[in-house]
């Protein structure tokens, strides 16, 4: 795993031919936090280092795979989704606690819905002790190819209408670090300024608008 912030890590590298994803670790007093998924044993080993997690944290189902139920093993964290989500990550691991639509807390962590790419995908925004806000953003928004972009399954229940409103949602956060799980190329994190963030949700948003 490699060290981002004061408290924040990125997982091992994880490619499926072109699209690659990482999964990121959060040490913060309510508990530690583990966005998205991992299956490397090496990053078990760093994650049991730094204290384990409490939580887990989907943001949807293309997160869902056999390695959660070892990552409940190894920390008896708790599998955390969408309600919409859960029962297709159901088909891999429990889910412990789900998120309904009313649900926008998590301790200090906020719980952003944000349907589009599936029908029930989240996100999670976190202001640091250490002065900078993160924003854990799923597949909602993503890099490809070092340029920000977007995209809705309708077979998972996502619609182009429907994630372009979602991104208005994450416009005005003001986030310091945008990660998402999956990305293409070689760029996965991205610290960002508020005009740079504010132009990739607009660039986005008029461009589902045009293909909707």
């Amino acid at each position: 795993m490699k060290q981002l912030q004061e408290d924040l890590w990125q997982s091992t590298i994880h490619s499926m031919g072109s699209l690659n994803t990482h999964a990121y670790f959060l040490r913060r007093p309510e508990g530690n936090v583990l966005f998205y998924n991992t299956g490397h044993e090496g990053d078990f080993e760093k994650i049991a280092e730094l204290g384990g997690i409490q939580f887990q944290l989907l943001s949807h189902r293309d997160e869902s795979g056999p390695s959660l139920n070892r990552i409940k093993d190894l920390f008896s964290s708790k599998l955390c989704c969408s309600a919409l989500e859960a029962p297709i990550v159901d088909n891999d691991a429990r889910v412990d606690v789900t998120f309904q639509a009313e649900d926008h807390h998590l301790g200090d962590i906020d719980v952003i819905h944000t349907p589009g790419h599936t029908e029930g995908s989240i996100c999670f925004f976190y202001k640091s002790p250490y002065g900078k806000s993160y924003l854990f953003t799923g597949d909602t928004i993503f890099q490809s190819k070092a340029k920000w972009a977007t995209l809705a399954f309708p077979l998972a229940g996502g619609s182009k209408a429907s994630l372009a409103e979602s991104l208005k949602r994450l416009r005005d956060l003001d986030p310091d670090v945008v990660m998402s799980s999956a990305f293409v190329g070689d760029v996965s994190f991205v610290e960002v300024t508020g005009d740079e963030w504010t132009q990739a949700i607009d660039d986005n948003v008029s461009r589902l608008k045009k293909e909707s």
